[in-house]
C-alpha cells in the first residue's frame, strides 16, 4: 500500500543519525552514553471523520533526540511513526474500512517535571484509506500526503520505561475534490488518541 518504502527510508535516516552521533563521541568507550533513541508501541483510537464512528489499531514510533544543540533547543528531536487502524468497527460499517499512515517529523519535549514530560510534534507523511459499500464487493481506495500536529505527555514508570498518552490531528488536503480539474475541495481531518509504552536507550535528561 505504499507504506513499506516510506517506513524503511524514515527508519534508516534515524539510524544513520544515531550512528553518526555515537561515532562523534569523544569520551572513552567505558563512559559513552547510549544513543539517544526511544522505541515505542501503542493502541490508537481515531474518529474517522467519515460519519462511520471510530476505528482502532496499533501504532509504532521511534524518537531520536538531537544530542548537540543550543540550550534553547534542548529537547528537540526527530520522530518516525506508523499507524494501522483496522479494528473494532462500529456495526453497519464496511468490513474493509481501513486507514494507515506512515510519517516523520519534528518532536519537541519540554523540561521534565517530576516524572512527567510534555511534548509537541509536527509530522508529514503518506496515508491510505480503503472503504467499500456494506452490501457490495466494490472497493474504494484513496491516498494522500498527510500532515499532522499533536502532542501529549510521557510518564516515567521504571528506569528507561515510559508511558505515553498522545493526541494527533491529521489533515488530508483536497480529500473531497470531485475531479482532478475541480477547485480545491475540503480536507479530510481525522483525529484521535494513542496510549502506549516506550523504551529509552539513553536516559532522558531533566532540564
Amino acid at each position: 500500500m505504499g507504506l513499506k518504502p516510506l517506513i524503511s527510508l524514515t527508519l534508516a535516516t534515524l539510524l544513520v543519525c544515531a550512528a553518526t552521533s555515537a561515532l562523534a563521541q569523544t569520551e572513552p568507550a567505558a563512559t559513552k552514553n547510549h544513543i539517544p533513541l526511544a522505541v515505542g508501541a501503542g493502541f490508537s483510537g481515531f474518529n474517522t471523520d467519515l460519519g462511520e464512528g471510530d476505528l482502532y489499531g496499533g501504532t509504532l514510533w521511534i524518537d531520536y533526540t538531537l544530542p548537540r544543540v543550543p540550550s534553547l533547543l534542548r529537547g528537540i528531536g526527530l520522530e518516525a511513526e506508523a499507524r494501522d487502524l483496522n479494528y473494532m468497527r462500529a456495526p453497519g460499517v464496511p468490513a474493509n474500512l481501513r486507514m494507515d499512515v506512515a510519517s516523520g517529523g519534528v518532536i519537541y519535549a519540554l523540561p521534565r517535571y517530576v516524572k512527567f514530560r510534555p511534548y509537541g510534534k509536527y509530522q508529514m507523511g503518506y496515508g491510505n484509506i480503503d472503504e467499500g459499500a456494506v452490501h457490495s464487493t466494490a472497493r474504494w481506495h484513496d491516498s494522500r500526503t498527510v500532515s499532522s500536529i499533536g502532542g501529549g505527555v510521557d510518564y516515567r514508570i521504571f528506569r528507561s520505561v515510559w508511558l505515553r498518552a498522545d493526541y494527533e490531528y491529521q489533515i488530508w488536503p483536497d480529500f473531497w475534490k470531485t475531479s482532478p480539474t475541480s477547485p480545491h475541495g475540503p480536507s479530510y481531518t481525522p483525529e484521535g488518541f494513542t496510549v502506549g509504552a516506550m523504551y529509552h536507550f539513553d536516559k532522558p535528561r531533566s532540564r
